[in-house]
């Protein structure tokens, strides 16, 4: 990437200009039936077609690797016991059964020892730490299980430039989400439906699973200007039981074969990427990934790609631009505009091959 080369990479190397009305703010039905932009990562071309088209991008013996963690309804409002006011609470990552990281806004309303309610009763909880970072631990009580609480009180957490109410909490979750945990959705799954998938697997390609929770660093801006110096959070993203070692052995033998592994998000490929060997290869691990990918980056183990469209100088677009070349990104987006694609979390997707 010649651009890259003699310059520092800046972050508004990345930036493009999206006119608001492509920001999808409903998804669409059925799941499959958004568009599909196919982009060649060798040339450059580009390609129009509809989601279900997919299936005939895949070969017999590739691999698909799909995310199934599940959102959790984890934007929930406290009332304040002392004065009545009201609080914001989005829940981050569970430290303990009833411990979580959380967002509070107003924070200043939310001081250490602070105690809050919820649902009229149906959950309590009391702030006991103040992280640097400003978000705040704290200490829920309940008689039930607090996801089935959660699922009853809480609101999907969308992402701030989704302004329509979802009339439908599954269509922020894909069709295969399994394991709780997220703080946002894997949004390149959201376009398989089941039927979909059984054809996928009729046609010979292998399916296989990882997990990995997403946290609102998805949407974090990123804040310097050299990409170089932007660093991921770990609370971001996080791996729940990773993945299995059927998985790992279906992965290793799709290389050993010379077939595809196709990663579903961005998410799925930080997954594989940060536990690949120099060959392509994957070895058991279980942690938090903090890997952050932008041009310049060598892949291990992916082939291919499906993703959505990401925002202007997000790391998102800096992972895509690493893995289909700069150039070619961005041309492509400049296509997608023009042609009026939709965007983000319910807009269109894109296979990069």
């Amino acid at each position: 990437q010649s651009k890259f080369t003699e310059n520092m990479m800046k972050t508004s190397d990345f930036y493009y200009d999206l006119p608001e009305e492509l920001i999808a703010q409903t998804p669409i039905e059925p799941r499959n039936a958004s568009r599909l932009m196919v982009l060649n990562k060798e040339t450059g071309e580009v390609e129009h077609k509809i989601f279900k088209d997919l299936t005939d991008y895949l070969n017999p013996g590739d691999c698909l690797i799909l995310n199934d963690t599940r959102v959790i309804p984890a934007r929930i409002f406290g009332v304040k016991k002392e004065t009545g006011a009201v609080v914001e609470f989005l829940l981050l990552k569970q430290k303990e059964t009833l411990v979580w990281e959380c967002l509070c806004k107003p924070g200043k309303k939310a001081k250490v020892g602070t105690e809050f309610v919820f649902g009229e009763g149906k959950l309590e909880c009391k702030v006991i730490d103040v992280l640097d970072d400003g978000n705040r631990i704290i200490k829920f009580d309940c008689d039930a299980n607090i996801y089935a609480v959660l699922d009853e009180i809480g609101q999907m957490p969308l992402p701030p430039y989704i302004k329509e109410k979802l009339a439908d909490k599954e269509r922020y979750q894909t069709v295969y989400s399994e394991h709780l945990g997220s703080a946002a959705a894997p949004t390149a799954g959201l376009h398989f439906t089941k039927e979909m998938l059984k054809e996928i697997e009729a046609k010979g390609v292998n399916i296989g699973y990882v997990t990995l929770h997403v946290g609102l660093g998805t949407f974090r801006p990123v804040k310097v200007d050299d990409v170089t110096k932007h660093t991921m959070h770990h609370i971001d993203e996080f791996l729940d039981n990773g993945y299995t070692k059927e998985e790992m052995k279906m992965i290793n033998e799709t290389k050993k074969n010379g077939k595809r592994v196709i990663s579903v998000g961005t998410t799925s490929c930080r997954t594989l990427e940060s536990v690949a060997t120099k060959n392509g290869c994957i070895c058991a691990d279980e942690d938090d990934t903090s890997i952050f990918i932008y041009p310049g980056y060598e892949f291990k183990c992916i082939d291919a790609l499906v993703t959505n469209f990401h925002l202007p100088e997000s790391t998102l677009i800096m992972l895509i631009s690493a893995f289909a070349g700069y150039d070619h990104v961005m041309n492509a987006y400049k296509i997608a505009v023009d042609e009026k694609y939709r965007f983000f979390s319910f807009g269109d997707a894109m296979f990069i091959c």
